[in-house]
């Protein structure tokens, strides 16, 4: 591999010769341990998108000459674009505050600036990658704002759209299967009689209350730390530096993110990463609920529930020809598994702020955001590869009705309940259902047991 020789504080270091970063970067990869675990794109465009907006903060407050405050604005947005994801060679195990990704942005940008003004690639003229990509910045200000940045925009372009076709599709089997009576269950025991419909609104509210969780943590998410620097004070930054760039990035976005009340807080903290955690994993623990009830609702086709078919999208088994398994949903349990162990890392990283810095930053940004990332995704396959194209077992599930001993619950305001009881035990007793003893002993006609029957499963 072809080199070039770059100098940093501690000297001289051999970097890669089609590398846009420079030394900084290159020391850190050379002396971080490598567990193979990359920012996510969702990241790098939020921090190439605060870098963009930072340099024309400062053009307009006349920090930096335009020339060079163009080129970085050009660098800038092709790593927001993802053109120069593969420059981004850090480890997510780095030093806590995430300096060493800042750096390597910083270091990525003027590379590509400089390339741009100069036809070289790499360097620290004419742009610098600290005097003039970092201007007015710190990676501890920069770093808790790209997390909250990049959160805020997956929750509203892939998160949030994904939970509103996932509600809509089980809105339109609520209504699709409001005719379908089936045995409704708890404590896994047959209970009295619900809808199939009923059973999907349920799901369906489940996960509306998600969505509602969800956009809660959108105000303490649009809080961004910029304009504190390194400890909170605004050191080294103009006073208008953080309205500018918010201002700029709200404009690029559409958010509404706006400068930290307190920038010590949003500093040395890291609630709000929590608190979204928090609302994932709770979204999350309703995914696992739904998805564990249409596998159950699923199950044998034949020595199951069966009272509802799932979409078949691939062969079961590698050895029973004919199986077929309940895919989509073991797929969400799994990521929802995750999350909620993504849940407990974002606690622990909250505890990692010390005096004035968190220092557990690119941990909470990669747990974060996968956590959004996989959750938006699993809900979308579950919608449309799943939901969309469930049926009822209309058969079985008239079946399991009428063979049901919680039927004998219906006769309680007739019979009275210890009455009720007996005929319940007698049907478990001979094999008889609730109906054959009803008629069989004079209760009631098998018409009144019907009319009965129907006019208390339409409830509600």
């Amino acid at each position: 591999m072809k080199t070039r020789t770059e100098e940093d504080a501690l000297g001289p270091v051999l970097v890669p010769e089609d590398a846009y970063y420079g030394a900084q970067t290159q020391r850190a990869v050379d002396n971080f341990p490598v567990s193979g675990l990359r920012f996510p794109r969702s990241f790098l465009r939020a921090l190439g998108l605060i870098k963009k907006c930072a340099a024309m903060a400062n053009a307009d407050l006349g920090l930096i000459d335009r020339e060079v405050a163009d080129a970085i604005i050009e660098a800038a947005e092709e790593v927001a674009e993802g053109k120069l994801d593969h420059q981004f060679v850090i480890d997510v195990f780095q030093t806590g505050s995430g300096t060493s990704t800042n750096m390597n942005s910083n270091e990525v940008i003027a590379g590509r600036a400089n390339e741009i003004l100069t036809g070289r690639r790499g360097g620290k003229k004419p742009v610098h990658p600290n005097d003039h990509v970092n201007l007015g910045q710190s990676s501890n200000d920069v770093i808790p704002s790209a997390i909250h940045v990049a959160a805020l925009i997956e929750i509203r372009e892939l998160l949030l759209p994904s939970l509103g076709l996932l509600q809509q599709s089980l809105e339109d089997k609520s209504r699709d299967f409001s005719d379908v009576i089936k045995i409704g269950r708890t404590h896994l025991q047959d209970a009295v009689p619900v809808s199939l419909g009923q059973e999907f609104g349920g799901y369906a509210r489940q996960v509306q209350l998600g969505c509602e969780r969800i956009r809660r943590v959108e105000e303490a998410l649009s809080e961004l730390a910029l304009g504190g620097t390194a400890v909170g004070t605004g050191l080294n930054t103009h006073a208008d530096f953080a309205a500018k760039t918010i201002a700029l990035l709200n404009r690029e976005t559409g958010c509404t993110f706006r400068e930290a009340k307190n920038h010590f807080e949003a500093q040395a903290a890291q609630d709000a990463a929590v608190e979204a955690g928090g609302a994932l994993k709770t979204l999350a623990v309703s995914l696992m609920k739904v998805a564990n009830d249409l596998r159950l609702l699923a199950s044998g086709p034949r020595c199951g529930l069966g009272e509802i078919n799932l979409p078949s999208l691939q062969p079961g088994s590698s050895i029973m020809p004919g199986k077929v398994n309940p895919v989509i949903p073991e797929v969400v349990i799994q990521a929802a598994v995750q999350v909620i162990g993504n849940d407990v890392t974002l606690a622990i990283g909250g505890q990692g702020g010390t005096f004035e810095l968190n220092t557990m930053l690119p941990l909470i940004a990669y747990n974060l955001l996968q956590s959004i990332g996989i959750l938006g995704s699993s809900v979308r396959m579950l919608a449309e590869k799943c939901v969309q194209g469930i049926t009822p077992n209309r058969e079985k599930c008239a079946s399991n009705i009428e063979q049901s001993l919680a039927l004998s619950t219906y006769l309680v305001p007739v019979i009275g309940y210890d009455r009720a009881s007996e005929v319940a035990k007698e049907a478990h007793a001979t094999g008889r259902t609730i109906r054959e003893l009803v008629v069989l002993k004079g209760i009631m006609s098998e018409e009144q047991f019907e009319d009965l029957l129907h006019g208390i499963r339409v409830e509600r």
